[in-house]
Order: structure tokens, then sequence, then C-alpha cells
């Protein structure tokens, strides 16, 4: 005699068998690797490298597996991370990091921003009692747009910096752009400007930042 077990029984076992390893790797294939983070930081990388990471910040799950650990937001224009595995940024080493609109930073122990900023010999933005901002253009060079149109200007700017939500620290780090060639309404309403007349812009809508995960550029 045959015994025969009802089909949701066997379907039950069949799952409750582990997959294999090689079964499990092409079910779970992994994430393809991310820029260097220091080098991201320290502005010897690009737009694109840069807009690497907005899948990350998008989604909290994929920044734990990197072994970031999102904090509380103190900053409402910044989103801030502790890592696993700290970064060495600018000579220094630090398990914080944070960005912010189209930059990223770390934040590093140093009380006095201007220290940074003579080692670095940044450019003053703003140096008040309360408020220190430097920076410094590292790169800027013509590419190929995402249109496929020549002339897109991408850039690369060193800042040091404080802000009041981090008291005590330095942020440190490089805001990336990458923006499109003027137009000749640009440059025609230039030139009415110098010569005292204006033009007209035609109406458009506005374009979306590629960052639109966060409000606005903060003033760092």
């Amino acid at each position: 005699m045959t015994l025969r077990l009802p089909a949701a029984i066997l379907l039950a076992a069949a799952l409750s068998v582990p997959p294999s390893p090689a079964a499990q790797q092409a079910q779970d294939p992994a994430p393809a690797a991310l820029p260097d983070l220091s080098a991201l930081l320290e502005c010897r990388l690009g737009y694109a490298d840069f807009m690497a990471y907005m899948p990350v910040l998008q989604d909290p799950l994929r920044a734990v597996a990197l072994g970031w650990r999102p904090q509380p937001q103190a900053n409402p224009f910044m989103l801030d991370y502790r890592l696993n595995t700290p970064v060495t940024v600018f000579g220094r080493r630090s398990d914080h990091i944070a960005f912010a609109g189209d930059g990223v930073v770390a934040v590093l122990d140093l009380a006095d921003p201007r220290v940074l900023a003579r080692e670095l010999k940044l450019e003053t933005g703003v140096d008040t009692p309360n408020k220190a901002i430097f920076g410094l253009e590292a790169r800027a060079e013509e590419v190929t747009g995402p249109d496929g149109q020549p002339g897109w200007i991408e850039s690369a700017v060193i800042n040091v910096s404080n802000v009041d939500s981090h008291p005590g620290k330095t942020l440190a780090g490089c805001s990336y752009s990458l923006d499109p060639p003027e137009t000749e309404e640009a440059e025609d309403a230039g030139a009415g400007a110098e010569a005292g007349t204006t033009t007209a812009a035609p109406e458009s809508a506005p374009v979306p930042s590629p960052v639109a995960v966060f409000p606005s550029r903060p003033n760092w």
C-alpha cells in the first residue's frame, strides 16, 4: 500500500529545507561596492561617486548593512551616522559623518575649525566668534552632462566649518556639484543687466534637486 501525503504537507517539508550556499548567493547578490568614503570626504572623487551614496541615505537598512548607525537628527538639514569603522579625513580619524545637501562631512573632535583651515590653506568665507566657514575649490572641469551634451561643469569644494547643532566639533568634508552650461538666455540676461536692461526669461517648471532627500543646502 502506497502512502500518499497531501500536497500541502509535501510543500511545507520542501520549504523547511534550507537553501544551499550557492542558491542563497544567487538569491542575494552582493551589492555593488561604494566609492571610498575617505576619498569622497577629501574631495578626491567626483559627483557621480557622491550620488552613488544616495540610495544608502534613503534606506536606513542599507546604511546599517554598511556598518553605519543612523543618529537622532540634531540638525534638520543633516543626516548623521556613526561608523563601526572610523575613517581618516585630512589626517584626522572620526567615526561620525553627516550628509547635507550636496556635501558630506566628517564630524571631528576639534573645537576650533580654524586650526584645520590653516593646515589646508583654505580661503575664509565667514570668520566671527560664533561662526566660521572656510573653503577651497579642489577641482572644476568641463564634462559631458547626463543629457549627453558637453559643457557641463563638475566641481568639488573642500569645506571646513562649525555649526550650532554640533557644539565643540569641526565639520570637514567636500561639496560636489554638476552644473549645466549657461544658456543663451542666461548670457543675454547677464549682458542686459550690465547694459541696464533686463530680458524676461521664459516660464518653466522648476527642476527638482537630484538630492531631493534634503530640504536645502545648509550654510556650513
